[in-house]
């Protein structure tokens, strides 16, 4: 089955930073701002759901490579916007462009990777590890 992906699309979202999602509640750090694993999740989130649009049923993505730069604080209570941009596809690997931003600007930025895969059989990889690991 081909798929097909349109380069130059874009998603955006945008989300109000809450104390989960700060460095001190993951565990990334001690202060409350954004934490760069909760920035980089929006990152795939938005990527995710670009690619989304373009995939037929029982066809989904996952992350396999981030490359991003942590540049500014952001506080509980700001507001960002994520935007990922569909820069190329080969048929089973996409690759985004990504950037955060809040009121004051640039705060993050850098690449993601996402490869298609069949939901079907992913999920029954994932059984066979599940039982070679707990048995």
């Amino acid at each position: 089955m081909e798929i097909k992906m349109e380069i130059g699309t874009v998603n955006t979202l945008e989300v109000t930073i809450e104390n989960h999602m700060t460095a001190a509640s993951m565990k990334s750090g001690n202060l409350d701002v954004l934490a760069t694993p909760y920035m980089i999740a929006l990152m795939e989130q938005s990527s995710a759901d670009l690619a989304a649009k373009f995939l037929p049923e029982g066809i989904s993505t996952v992350g396999i490579s981030v490359n991003i730069t942590h540049l500014a604080p952001t506080p509980v209570g700001g507001k960002v916007k994520v935007s990922s941009k569909l820069v190329a596809f080969d048929g089973r690997k996409a690759t985004f462009e990504v950037e955060a931003q809040d009121d004051a600007g640039l705060i993050g930025k850098g690449t993601h990777e996402r490869f298609t895969i069949k939901v079907d059989s992913f999920l029954r990889k994932a059984e066979e590890r599940k039982k070679a690991i707990l048995g």
